[in-house]
């Protein structure tokens, strides 16, 4: 409940769907204190009855089943009170949690894999699995017998849905008339992006005291995928044609992943802000930026990722430099005008762009168009319960 990702990927959607009629229970793995009257009066003020179990991290795969045989016990329990519709698995695991709870059930519920990635082989991108060994291999054949489980599907990005489901961009449905939803990371413009840009935007960097600094934010981890040294290299050519610049990364990561590297490029301790922030409070730092950053190694895996921090800088008015191959943002970006995608190495002349140029408004009304969580998120989320339970 505290990930920074639960707070504006999970529990928004489940509002709206709430607002669709649905009763909503959620079920979260917590890995140290939670304040559970608080988190459960907060979500039922919502409408959303909480559950939760202990997370287990280490030794990582005999952890990992344990945590699945505990949900699997805990979900048939619920079961027992209230039969679901729907079984919604956010992600592999919850997916295989989901699928044997059904398995030993005498509830027939449909089971939603909520698709958030490529997980088998982002875990060999980022080292974690070795594609010849027997985790990656029976992880693959578990992946091929959950694909088989489910009645319906969520992707992030079309990249991911003609990867796995080519024949659906017609039909909205896979070869076996099992419905097929893209929808990308979205934002709650409502709750966390309204009022005037202009006017938020002067009183969040006279706070932050960066009124005379051009300030390239990035939110989000650090290190593994993403592309911290690359990141460091593009500031320090921003910095070289413009004393200015102006370094902001709200991370939960690690500092000591960026900070050396800043310091090495020359930026001293008023040039750069490197700060662990909640996600209620992201976006008053993202008022006061002029652009944000997303890089992300570009592989296979990734073709499947919608990086939530893009329709977040746009709703704050910002346009975006991201690295191309990732999801559909290059599309997004060139087809919209959102702002720059680069090629790795090609750094040499960002900072000579005219990234100055966008109108706030314009980008947040196209992210509108884009990650509106009520009209995009919401609505297709909606419709494909409807045609899941149908």
């Amino acid at each position: 409940m505290n990930e920074p990702l639960v707070q504006t990927q999970v529990i928004p959607y489940l509002r709206e769907l709430v607002k669709g009629g649905h009763e909503m229970t959620l079920l979260t793995f917590e890995p140290g204190e939670v304040d559970e009257a608080a988190v459960r009066a907060s979500l039922a003020a919502d409408g959303i009855e909480w559950n939760w179990l202990r997370y287990h991290k280490r030794p990582s795969v005999p952890a990992t089943l344990y945590d699945v045989a505990n949900a699997v016990r805990f979900i048939r329990k619920l079961m027992r009170k209230q039969p679901f519709d729907i079984l919604h698995a956010r992600s592999h695991v919850p997916m295989m949690m989901a699928a044997l709870a059904r398995k030993v059930s005498s509830h027939n519920p449909k089971l939603l894999f909520d698709i958030r990635g490529f997980m088998p082989e982002e875990y060999v991108d980022a080292g974690v699995w070795d594609e010849t060994g027997a985790i990656y291999k029976n992880f693959k054949r578990a992946e091929n017998w959950l694909m088989k489980e489910a009645d319906g599907f969520v992707v992030l990005t079309e990249a991911a849905r003609e990867v796995l489901f080519p024949e659906s961009s017609e039909s909205g449905a896979d070869i076996q008339g099992r419905p097929v939803e893209v929808i990308p990371c979205c934002v709650d413009f409502e709750r966390r992006f309204s009022g005037d840009l202009a006017e938020r935007r002067s009183m969040r960097r006279k706070e932050l005291g960066v009124e005379d600094r051009f300030v390239f934010a990035h939110v989000g981890a650090l290190g593994g995928l993403y592309l911290t040294e690359e990141m460091a290299d593009l500031l320090h050519r921003s910095k070289l044609e413009n004393e200015k610049t102006f370094a902001l990364f709200l991370t939960q990561s690690d500092p000591g992943l960026i900070v050396p590297l800043l310091r090495e490029r020359g930026f001293g301790a008023s040039d750069f802000l490197v700060k662990k922030v909640p996600a209620a409070a992201v976006e008053d730092y993202l008022f006061a930026s002029d652009v944000g950053l997303s890089f992300v190694k570009a592989t296979f895996a990734t073709k499947s990722r919608s990086p939530t921090k893009i329709p977040e800088y746009l709703a704050a008015g910002i346009p975006v430099i991201a690295n191309s191959g990732v999801g559909d943002v290059d599309l997004q970006i060139k087809e919209y005008g959102l702002g720059v995608v680069v090629s790795l190495g090609d750094h040499t002349r960002i900072a000579d762009r005219d990234l100055g140029s966008y109108a706030p408004i314009e980008l947040q009304q196209r992210a509108r168009q884009l990650f509106d969580l009520r009209s995009i998120g919401g609505e297709r989320y909606q419709q494909l319960y409807a045609r899941v339970i149908k």
